[in-house]
C-alpha cells in the first residue's frame, strides 16, 4: 500500500484525542479491554489484568491475562483496518484526524487474536467474522465507521454492505 505507515496514525493506543475515552489518563487499548470484557481486574484504574470476552468475532469465550505469552489471545481489532482507511482517504488527512480513527472507541472492538490476525487489513467484502450471527453487527459498524469519517467504499464492499442492509 503506498504511503501507508502504520505510525502515521499517531502513537499506539494515545490517551491524547479527542473522543470518548480521550484524555482520561488510560491508553486506549485498555479502555477497550474494559469495555468489552467483564469480570475486569485492573492495576491503578487503567491496565487491564485479567478479564472474561464473549468473542463477537468466533463466539467462542476467552478468559484474558495479560502477559508476554497470552496478551495476544485477546486483541482490539480496528474494524475498518488502518491500511484500509489510508486507501480509503485517510492518507490526505491530518495526522490528528488519522490519530482519531486509530482511536475513536466505535472503530474498535475486542476479538479472539487469531481471528483479527486472519483479518488482517481486509476490508468487510474480502472478510467476515466467522460466526454467523455477529456479521451483520459487524458490517454494520464498518458502515458507521466508513460513514463518520467520510471514508469511500469500493464496489465490492458497497455489494456486500447492500446485501447485509437486506436482511439484518
Amino acid at each position: 500500500m503506498r504511503g501507508y505507515a502504520r505510525d502515521r496514525f499517531g502513537a499506539a493506543w494515545t490517551d491524547n484525542v479527542d473522543i470518548e475515552y480521550g484524555h482520561n489518563g488510560c491508553g486506549t487499548r485498555d479502555d477497550i479491554l474494559a469495555r468489552d470484557m467483564t469480570g475486569v481486574l485492573t492495576r491503578d484504574g487503567c491496565k487491564v489484568l485479567s478479564g472474561t470476552l464473549a468473542d463477537p468475532y468466533t463466539g467462542t469465550v476467552i478468559i484474558f491475562t495479560r502477559g508476554p505469552d497470552t496478551s495476544a489471545r485477546v486483541q482490539v481489532d480496528h474494524l475498518v483496518a488502518l491500511a484500509n482507511s489510508w486507501v480509503s482517504g485517510a492518507a490526505s488527512w491530518s495526522p490528528q484526524r488519522r490519530t482519531q480513527i486509530a482511536n475513536d472507541p466505535l472503530n474498535l472492538m475486542a476479538a479472539d487474536g487469531s481471528a483479527n490476525q486472519s483479518k488482517g487489513a481486509a476490508s468487510a467484502d474480502q472478510w467476515l467474522p466467522p460466526n454467523p450471527s455477529f456479521q451483520c453487527t459487524y458490517v454494520k459498524r464498518q458502515v458507521q465507521v466508513k460513514n463518520k469519517y467520510r471514508l469511500t467504499v469500493t464496489a465490492a464492499e458497497k455489494s456486500v454492505m447492500m446485501r447485509f442492509r437486506g436482511y439484518c
